[in-house]
């Protein structure tokens, strides 16, 4: 579904991609880890469009998306720290979106609901704490009822419940056989989501497994100690 080829990316004389090359197929609940400045929210916000890349390309479907910027509609995007005018309220936004998307049909409202939302639409944005943030953010990620979605530290904030509801949510879709991108510095809030983890650092990416490759290379079953074998070898 999304394939990059060769796809390296340079800010100054950082480079944030290095020659990147990777497959994620639908059906897919991926994981996309590493340590800070490993290039992974480059990475994603070249998915996205919001980087060009220097060399290399991304197709979606097949198709280069320089040239087909409408891919985007097919995208759910929750980013680490959403960012809202502080005056609109939680009604305001969703309506917001809805008129820029234009697709109020198949709307997917499961997050609305389960997170009680709807008690909390007249709430201006300046006013919600953090964690209610991160729920707007992720109920307008699965909205639309996208076929992939990017997910960016979705847990980080939320209430123990919240955790759990948002979780069950990315499996369900997950089982729909949509493509789910996940980052997180919180690996145990991965194990039971993921089927594939690829890791980057330094732009470049080190490996891209399925959790059980990991599991039988590593021999550890969990995954933050699965990672933490890999790294203690990497240094070796």
């Amino acid at each position: 579904m999304i394939i990059a080829s060769n796809v390296s990316k340079k800010f100054g004389r950082l480079k944030a991609l290095d020659n990147v090359s990777v497959t994620c197929n639908k059906g897919e609940c991926i994981a996309l880890i590493g340590p800070n400045a490993s290039g992974k929210t480059t990475f994603i916000k070249t998915i996205l469009g919001m980087v060009v890349q220097d060399s290399g390309f991304i197709t979606f479907n097949g198709n280069n998306i320089l040239h087909h910027w409408q891919y985007r509609e097919q995208i759910g995007y929750m980013p680490q720290t959403g960012r809202y005018p502080d005056n609109m309220t939680i009604g305001h936004v969703m309506d917001m979106m809805k008129d820029i998307r234009g697709d109020t049909v198949s709307l997917d409202e499961d997050l609305v609901i389960a997170f009680d939302l709807k008690s909390l639409m007249k709430k201006r944005m300046r006013t919600l704490s953090g964690g209610t943030r991160q729920k707007v953010s992720a109920s307008l990620a699965f909205l639309f009822n996208p076929f992939v979605l990017i997910l960016d530290e979705p847990t980080a904030g939320l209430d123990p419940v919240a955790s759990e509801i948002l979780k069950g949510k990315i499996i369900t879709e997950k089982e729909k056989g949509k493509l789910i991108l996940i980052t997180s510095h919180v690996l145990s809030e991965l194990d039971d989501l993921v089927t594939q983890i690829i890791y980057m650092q330094e732009g470049k990416i080190c490996f891209h497994k399925s959790i059980e490759e990991l599991r039988t290379d590593t021999g550890e079953e969990r995954l933050n100690k699965a990672i933490a074998h890999f790294m203690s070898n990497q240094q070796k």
